[in-house]
């Protein structure tokens, strides 16, 4: 099959031929083409509202595609190798829930990453699936959960076999992958489709500087945010369909259903130039960057503080504190310095390099300067142990999420709420992935993990947990 022209953008072209015409609207939106936007925010704004469309005549329909948003989706398609693309405009989180909904139904079996994104999880209540968590192995080089072992994915499809799916996370938020090729094919040799949340490897098709994608190592089903790695625009993402395993009419009915009637044209345009983006990246643009990582390192990597931890994405850039040290203060150090690193854990720090070289080296030298003056005047702290945190393998919810739906709940004290069955989600953000999953008993190492967490300044999406927890009765 003739490969597709990389360098045409259909969408954003469509758009800019409108806005040419100087049209008259009578139609939304409200800001009229720009005319109507108040002043204290028009010079911010007045280049993109005139891309800012709705369904009208050559501009498409994004829930009925097929003109220029087909073709912009059908040239994706084409660029990173999967059957069909569909353009997000709800961030991975639409594309997440689409494919898992599109996968099972409710009581079907799953078998889930245990530290996947909340979209996972909520996408799992929705259908009311019933998830068979594999837990991840916590990795001594990197110091975190990393992926699940081979064997205990392997157990899993041996003791699940009707499973209608199996959902994992490639790669980590901090650029970690793992042989997913060997899980998918043992999947598939039970026929069942491997759903991959592939949020931060957008770029992974690229270059071989980069790993390699899980689209093209045979997964079925793959979402990426365009938007993480590429210049898309925030909520811009894709999802890729790779086989039959699972049917795309249901894919295509549920982002109906999730996604917005009235599409932003900007985003969509946006995933229209992130991928023009992408695919006119030379061996040169990619040896720049990289130049640009090594020398981003050389500054960061102060020993006495931190240590930089090797990754399988060079773009991802994780600093390592030295015992005694919170990465939240450092975080928070960082940012008076206007040095704004991606997020925080306990005892990590991400920060995250464009696809394009650095520019302000000497003021990251300095401000990094400052900040190891600054830590000098500040105290230690206790060491978090996170590495005991899953102590079964393999585990399903003590209570399935039909009887959650029906089951009253109550709030107690945190420090009252060990063996109690959770009935909310607790979860640090950033990353976003829980630490208490909806429907799982608390332990007494998750209440301890939780106070120290909160002391060290982490942020969790919860009104209070440090006070209390909403528990089934």
């Amino acid at each position: 099959m003739m490969k597709r022209n990389q360098q045409k953008t259909p969408l954003l072209d469509a758009l800019k031929q409108f806005a040419k015409r100087d049209p008259i609207s009578f139609h939304v939106p409200g800001h009229k083409n720009g005319e109507l936007f108040p002043p204290l925010a028009r010079e911010y704004y007045q280049s993109i509202l005139p891309l800012d469309m709705t369904e009208l005549s050559g501009l498409d329909d994004l829930h009925a595609p097929h003109d220029v948003i087909k073709d912009a989706q059908d040239l994706a398609a084409d660029y990173f190798g999967a059957e069909q693309t569909y353009f997000l405009v709800g961030g991975s989180t639409a594309g997440n829930m689409a494919m898992i909904l599109a996968a099972c139904t409710a009581e079907e079996k799953i078998i889930v990453q245990r530290n996947s994104h909340k979209s996972i999880f909520n996408s799992l209540e929705l259908g009311g699936a019933r998830p068979v968590f594999v837990a991840p192995e916590f990795d001594r080089k990197v110091n975190r959960y990393t992926a699940p072992d081979f064997n205990t994915f392997k157990e899993a499809i041996e003791q699940h076999p009707d499973a209608k799916a199996a959902v994992l996370t490639y790669p980590d938020y901090f650029g970690q992958t793992f042989n997913i090729k060997e899980m998918i094919d043992l999947a598939h040799e039970y026929n069942i489709p491997v759903l991959v949340d592939e949020a931060h490897g957008v770029h992974f098709s690229t270059n071989d500087n980069f790993p390699a994608s899980s689209l093209d190592l045979g997964a079925d089903v793959v979402v990426q945010s365009a938007h993480k790695m590429a210049p898309a625009m925030t909520m811009g993402s894709l999802l890729h369909m790779n086989s039959s395993r699972v049917n795309s009419n249901r894919v295509t009915h549920y982002l109906q259903m999730l996604q917005s009637s009235s599409p932003s044209y900007p985003i969509m345009a946006s995933l229209d130039i992130a991928r023009y983006f992408l695919a006119s990246l030379s061996q040169d643009d990619v040896k720049a960057v990289m130049n640009s990582v090594s020398r981003i390192i050389a500054i960061l990597d102060e020993k006495d503080a931190w240590q930089v931890l090797p990754t399988d994405d060079p773009l991802k850039i994780t600093l390592q504190m030295q015992q005694g040290i919170s990465a939240h203060e450092v975080y928070s150090l960082f940012e008076k310095e206007a040095i704004y690193p991606e997020l925080a854990t306990h005892d990590q720090i991400l920060l995250i390099h464009g696809l394009t070289p650095f520019q302000y080296d000497k003021q990251l030298q300095n401000g990094i300067m400052r900040v190891k003056e600054q830590l000098k005047n500040v105290q230690n702290h206790a060491t978090i142990e996170t590495g005991n945190l899953f102590t079964k393998q393999i585990q399903e919810l003590v209570m399935p999420y039909q009887t959650m739906h029906h089951r009253p709940a109550r709030q107690v004290p945190l420090n009252q709420s060990a063996g109690c069955i959770a009935a909310e989600a607790i979860t640090p953000y950033p990353p976003g992935i829980p630490f208490i999953l909806k429907g799982e008993r608390i332990t007494d190492t998750h209440i301890s993990i939780i106070k120290q967490l909160i002391h060290q300044g982490a942020t969790i999406q919860h009104d209070d947990v440090t006070q209390r927890v909403s528990v089934f009765i």
